[in-house]
């Protein structure tokens, strides 16, 4: 039992922190936030994806070059111009690393006001601190395990941020339906999305880039919007206007 707990609220927790403070904030600027709560988010987010930490400004510009070029050889991430699910991660990693080395030519269009707290920034992605998560990843499952299956979700967990934007950025381009014409085939994947915390519906954020609510007909309940909501009633954040329309 230990185990489950553990393993789905890692899922969820990572998941979280990457669909609202990586893609909703970082990538889209979809609301606002102080810099003690952007680096509030920060903290959480190594928290909470470990092992896996994915640098805010990395997936920031590369997210925002994914909308401005999908579907063409110029997108960071296409399963059109991927062998496999395997071939386009690792693909992903390496345009990912020249991002996060400055070794990409980027247009400064794409890196406007993307969050960049360099010292999280070095932390997260420091091999001493990836390693340390999965130690202790590893220590929770020797120490509670009660089968040799169960050691087969700890790759999972060591790789947790970069699986969750695998599932998207393959399946959510070859399976599902389709709401919207769009430029590229990106579906929803899921008509109830409980397992991705409202990324699945592809289609719909493709169409609508801007709005924080992924979710748009009626069945599409979007798990994280409720979230920002709290925040933004809070004055955590600050959603920019017109996110909160209906458009079905």
């Amino acid at each position: 039992m230990e185990i489950l707990i553990f393993f789905i609220a890692h899922w969820y927790l990572s998941l979280f922190f990457q669909t609202f403070f990586l893609h909703r904030y970082a990538a889209h600027q979809m609301f606002t936030m102080n810099k003690f709560w952007e680096r509030t988010f920060y903290v959480l987010t190594w928290i909470s994806q470990g092992s896996s930490f994915l640098s805010p400004y990395t997936y920031g510009v590369m997210h925002r070059l994914h909308h401005a070029y999908a579907d063409t050889e110029k997108d960071p991430h296409s399963p059109q111009y991927s062998d496999n699910l395997f071939d386009m991660m690792w693909k992903t990693k390496n345009i990912y690393n020249d991002i996060l080395n400055g070794k990409a030519n980027i247009d400064p269009k794409f890196t406007k006001n993307v969050p960049n707290w360099k010292f999280m920034e070095w932390l997260g992605d420091r091999w001493i601190s990836r390693i340390a998560w999965g130690t202790l990843y590893t220590l929770f499952y020797i120490h509670f395990a009660t089968h040799w299956w169960m050691f087969l979700l700890l790759p999972i967990h060591y790789l947790m941020g970069p699986v969750h934007g695998a599932i998207i950025n393959w399946f959510a381009h070859k399976f599902g339906y389709v709401n919207f014409k769009v430029n590229d085939t990106a579906k929803n994947l899921l008509p109830l999305d409980f397992l991705m915390f409202g990324e699945s519906y592809h289609n719909n954020h493709h169409k609508f880039g801007g709005r924080a609510n992924f979710g748009i007909k009626w069945h599409e309940f979007d798990p994280a919007y409720p979230f920002i909501l709290l925040f933004n009633a809070l004055h955590i954040i600050k959603l920019k206007p017109n996110n909160d329309l209906n458009y079905m």
